[in-house]
């Protein structure tokens, strides 16, 4: 047999096993498209190495050019060489076949993780409904079927605390974990660099702005909110965000004594045209806009919460159980930068206090809050929650002390709670506890303590608190900036999470129901529905917009509503680090 004949089998071979990759690749590209919502960032990187193939497949070509050996005597030790390359070659094609199979870094599904959060979703629904039936019927007779009613509800609630286990698990295998772990951080330096684009352009002179004033009339937590709204509409109208603190309330100095400047190369308001917001298409032409406080906002733009941004959506559904929420907490995350004497303070009274995990948060609002827009509750409730939650806990780690770190504004309830649970250790600050109060609330020392209330919280493994309290919620928001996907590490004693001034809060039914009294709704798969509030007993109350009627739904029988918008992409932000 002629030596070049040899080779050229070899040739053949390698070019059979690279349009085999070409085959299964492009198998893969076929079966996306029946499935539109898969993550565009795969198909991104399929793409990628299609084109490395190809360069690939031309070094080939090259290659095969050089072995075609003319007539006459042949000279057999370079072909010999060249077939030696071919061989390294065609393992280096089988090894990216199998690597390609197990489809390695590019973590679970978007169906998995969309179905993984649902389970666990349904478990907890499913609890809060069989806690709320038992406990009724617990009332109806007499000692013996109390006693069968506890010995019930201890069951259920093991079993159910097993079941999240499982699913817990099922979250960390095959490198589910770590792939959650790195596209979180992905994502986050991502929209981290567009906002540092944004916010540091290269003349302020030219740059378009939009003004801020800090000085909303309500506490830390509210006025925080406040500037997360004006900057979610300076970043969507393209505007550097000029956050006006001067004389603040909390600190004269202005927020840049306690936390990082917004810009460190345009602070100044100054430009060839001003005037206030009228809307985004008729302030085009003016350089800097004044914004309102959002209950004054008109015309609404589209940037406001529960939005997200178009181009990430697909990303961020398959990774996070509320993507409205890992939005707002991206700003949040940028706002609250610590100056270095905050960022030391912090550290000193993390050891001051014996701030370690297991630790679970709860934070107790009862001053200017109760009888006005939230109910009173008992230390009580807040604890079953807590005890809750340390025997799933108990399930995945060790618990070598039950620990909660108490947030309160007031002063009385540590020791309530220490007399009342000793078999807990309560980490607590009863000087924040007095500062917090309504004659001492708007003081740089007041703040401090709010600041230090709200990182400790958000530091905890779970939060028990009421969302209508301004600092459960940005707790609640900073949690997500801290974990890939901390949308189900909380209790809330009333409301749901929601953004002071946001869009309409919709869900949509995926399975029918029938009401089984008159207080219930009907549904139909695909009604939208707008969401009034879960009342954490297996039902949400809202409103169906197709037939207009109110009432309560089961709430596993709809999914939310995902609302996107088509935010500005900074392209430019690429070369930007993440501060």
């Amino acid at each position: 047999m002629r030596p070049w004949t040899s080779s050229w089998r070899w040739i053949m071979l390698i070019l059979l096993a690279w349009g085999t990759l070409l085959f299964y690749i492009g198998g893969h590209l076929v079966r996306d498209s029946d499935q539109p919502d898969r993550s565009s960032r795969e198909l991104s990187k399929i793409l990628a190495k299609l084109e490395r193939l190809k360069q690939q497949n031309e070094d080939l070509r090259r290659m095969a050019e050089s072995l075609r050996i003319p007539e006459g005597p042949i000279d057999q030790a370079p072909a010999a060489g060249r077939v030696h390359s071919l061989e390294e070659q065609l393992l280096k094609a089988k090894e990216q076949i199998e690597s390609y199979k197990k489809g390695a870094g590019n973590g679970p599904g978007k169906e998995h993780e969309e179905l993984r959060r649902k389970i666990e979703n349904g478990v907890k629904e499913l609890w809060f409904f069989v806690q709320s039936e038992v406990t009724k019927v617990k009332k109806l007779e007499g000692d013996e079927a109390q006693r069968q009613a506890d010995s019930l509800l201890e069951n259920l609630g093991d079993q159910q605390r097993s079941i999240l286990t499982d699913v817990y698990h099922l979250s960390q295998t095959d490198g589910a974990g770590e792939w959650r772990e790195n596209e979180a951080r992905d994502l986050t330096d991502l929209v981290q660099r567009r906002i540092i684009y944004l916010q540091n352009p290269k003349d302020c002179s030219k740059a378009k702005k939009l003004v801020c004033n800090i000085n909303k009339g309500c506490g830390y937590g509210c006025q925080l909110h406040h500037v997360v709204y004006c900057f979610m509409i300076a970043y969507g109208t393209e505007r550097t965000l000029i956050l006006e603190s001067q004389n603040w309330r909390y600190s004269t100095g202005g927020w840049e004594t306690v936390f990082k400047p917004v810009s460190e190369t345009c602070t100044d308001r100054s430009g060839t045209s001003s005037g206030h917001w009228s809307g985004e298409a008729n302030d085009k032409n003016v350089q800097v806009v004044e914004l309102p406080i959002v209950d004054s906002l008109h015309p609404r733009p589209p940037y406001l919460p529960l939005a997200v941004p178009e181009d990430l959506v697909g990303r961020l559904t398959h990774l996070h159980g509320d993507p409205s929420v890992w939005w707002v907490s991206q700003f949040v995350k940028y706002l609250i930068r610590p100056q270095s004497w905050l960022e030391k303070e912090i550290e000193d009274a993390t050891r001051k206090l014996g701030f370690k995990h297991p630790i679970i948060g709860v934070h107790v609002r009862r001053t200017d809050k109760v009888g006005t827009e939230a109910a009173y509750h008992t230390i009580e409730e807040y604890m079953a929650h807590v005890e809750e939650h340390y025997k799933f806990l108990a399930r995945k780690v060790e618990i070598d002390k039950k620990r909660v770190y108490l947030a309160t504004d007031d002063p009385n309830l540590l020791q309530e709670a220490k007399s009342k649970y000793p078999d807990y250790e309560f980490i607590s600050d009863n000087s924040i506890s007095f500062s917090a109060g309504l004659h001492n609330r708007y003081t740089e020392n007041s703040l401090r303590g709010v600041i230090l209330d709200i990182h400790f919280l958000s530091q905890a493994d779970f939060l028990v608190c009421t969302f209508s309290s301004q600092v459960c919620r940005v707790a609640y928001e900073i949690m997500q900036t801290l974990h890939p996907d901390a949308s189900g590490y909380f209790h809330s004693l009333d409301d749901i999470y929601y953004f002071g001034g946001q869009n309409a809060h919709n869900q949509i039914a995926i399975s029918p129901h029938k009401p089984q009294n008159p207080e219930e709704i009907v549904l139909e798969p695909g009604d939208l529905i707008g969401v009034a509030g879960n009342h954490w007993d297996g039902y949400s109350k809202g409103i169906n917009r197709k037939s207009g009627r109110t009432g309560l739904y089961p709430s596993y029988k709809v999914k939310e509503s995902i609302e996107t918008i088509k935010y500005p992409t900074y392209p430019e932000a690429d070369n930007e680090k993440p501060q």
